[in-house]
């Protein structure tokens, strides 16, 4: 028996800035956050509204991630599981050259894009979706289940 799971109860939001949410998208596992998140599971990939800072999109990493690539802003662009979230144990324990210092890593697996972006308000840090914006998302990808 499958028991029907209300909006976010099995998915959470996660709101990130361009470019990083759409370096997510081109293989990005680590996101950096300032504290421990104790969520794990599925989270929609929200694309925050505030306009990319010119020189980050210059970074060589960056620059690579995103080429050829829209930055949405304002929008679920994906969905990913986040497995683990650990504070920096330095670069021998987290090998990601995404990884900052000094703050929590969120690790994310099972990243899949959105053939078209969904648009929607995210709020931090983490939120609890509508049924109707989890309802659109899963149009989208009707294999992603609980």
């Amino acid at each position: 028996m499958t028991t029907k799971l209300e909006g976010g109860d099995w998915i959470r939001g996660i709101t990130i800035r361009q470019p990083w949410a759409t370096c997510i998208l081109a293989g990005k596992s680590t996101e950096n956050r300032p504290g421990n998140w104790p969520w794990r599971g599925w989270v929609l990939l929200h694309a925050g509204k505030a306009k990319p800072d010119p020189a980050v999109l210059r970074e060589p990493l960056v620059a690579t991630a995103i080429r050829g690539r829209e930055l949405h802003r304002g929008a679920v662009i994906g969905v990913a599981r986040l497995i683990d979230c650990h504070p920096d144990r330095g670069p021998e324990h987290c090998t990601s050259p995404w990884a900052q210092r000094d703050v929590h890593h969120l690790i994310l697996a099972d990243v899949l894009e959105l053939p078209l972006p969904v648009t929607a308000t995210g709020a931090l840090p983490a939120w609890k979706p509508t049924q109707d914006l989890v309802a659109q998302v899963l149009q989208q990808l009707p294999d992603l289940r609980p």
